[in-house]
């Protein structure tokens, strides 16, 4: 536990350093630039750095096999550590990007208890009575900070590769974030196609199209595609990283379904987001897909009329929590939570890694799956 809390504090430190040195770039563009690193630095001040922890954990997996563990105790004790907070860090700004343009997508108000960053912006404009529309310019301006987010995550990563002796596993890491990149973008698209043309599929095909996109738009790039990057690093063989995706995509798997739930019925006063969001949203996540699939014909059709109105009152919210619990729906995602969360534990046993990664990644495994936010 030490050294978890202790690696958030040196990435949260590496994510202030790099915004200052940006802030000072952009400073010496427009004064006006200021809103955009100030709306960095409000986005990545929370989070729980689940992205940076596995990527740490697993450099550390195949590092320690080949040091022994006290040796790497300290964080500035290893010549490859200061590249792996960078592409840790690096991690944490592609997914303060991913928040921003999935908030726009889902015309989400909030993140984490605070205005999401295009109404954010729309909020600007409309308190200063600027001219034009005020939802035109919080939408773009969030996009294009987005956008630069994007770009800086690059930046730090290349940053950190660059200094690793072995040119190889730097390529290797490279490799595996381009691909994380490439499935976590088309993953969104499926997520927002499910949205509007979930009249097109067969309902047989809703559950297998809803674990899909939980797959491609969150499982891999939360967990696995972090572990596997930081494996990659430090030079990790084929066995090593096989057995870390082993891990890595069914608790990637617990972790979304989990955050479905809590999409659903999480407290608004912890997660920081309304009650009932994804309803309003429309999510057709396989929380959904299982309520359908168990329900009567005249319950499918209450779903199917109330999913995805932004206007929901609360009553309608309550009756949708209600006819998904009816369902049986939330004991059947609690059951597969607790199975792929063994399926990742079993796959771990086999792996040749470190005790400590070993130890950590079964903690994490907790962490990340019982969490209430």
């Amino acid at each position: 536990m030490p050294e978890r809390l202790r690696l958030v504090d040196v990435v949260r430190d590496r994510l202030e350093q790099f915004l200052d040195e940006r802030a000072t770039h952009l400073g010496t563009i427009a004064e006006d630039l200021e809103r955009f690193t100030d709306a960095s630095r409000d986005l990545l001040s929370g989070g729980k750095r689940f992205r940076a922890l596995f990527c740490y954990w697993g450099w550390h997996a195949v590092a320690g096999t080949v040091r022994p563990d006290d040796l790497l105790a300290e964080l500035d004790e290893h010549p490859d550590l200061s590249s792996v907070v960078d592409a840790a860090a690096g991690l944490e700004l592609f997914h303060a990007a991913a928040l921003v343009h999935d908030d726009i997508m889902d015309s989400s108000d909030t993140r984490r208890g605070m205005p999401s960053a295009h109404r954010r912006f729309e909020a600007e404009h409309a308190r200063r009575h600027w001219v034009g529309s005020a939802s035109g310019y919080g939408t773009s301006s969030a996009l294009l900070l987005g956008d630069l987010l994007l770009g800086w995550s690059d930046e730090l990563l290349d940053s950190g590769l660059a200094r690793l002796d072995d040119q190889d596993a730097a390529r290797a890491a490279r490799a595996e974030f381009q691909t994380m990149r490439t499935e976590v973008t088309v993953g969104q698209y499926l997520d927002i196609l499910e949205e509007v043309a979930w009249r097109d599929a067969e309902d047989a095909d809703m559950l297998p199209r809803a674990h899909r996109v939980l797959v491609y738009k969150s499982a891999k790039y939360s967990i696995e595609a972090p572990l596997a990057l930081g494996a990659l690093m430090a030079g990790g063989t084929l066995d090593q990283v096989t057995a870390l995706r082993a891990f890595g995509l069914p608790l990637g798997v617990a972790f979304q379904l989990r955050d479905d739930l809590l999409g659903v019925f999480g407290d608004p006063e912890v997660t920081g987001k309304p009650a009932g969001d994804d309803l309003r949203e429309g999510k057709r996540t396989v929380l959904i897909a299982l309520a359908r699939d168990a329900l009567p014909g005249s319950a499918v059709r209450l779903i199917d009329e109330l999913l995805g109105d932004p206007e929901l009152t609360e009553h309608q919210i309550r009756t949708l929590q209600a006819t998904i619990r009816d369902s049986g729906a939330v004991e059947t995602v609690e059951s597969i939570i607790a199975r792929s969360v063994t399926e990742a534990l079993a796959a771990l046993e086999s792996a040749t890694i470190s005790r400590s990664a070993h130890a950590e990644l079964i903690g994490l495994s907790d962490l990340v799956t019982r969490r209430s936010h």
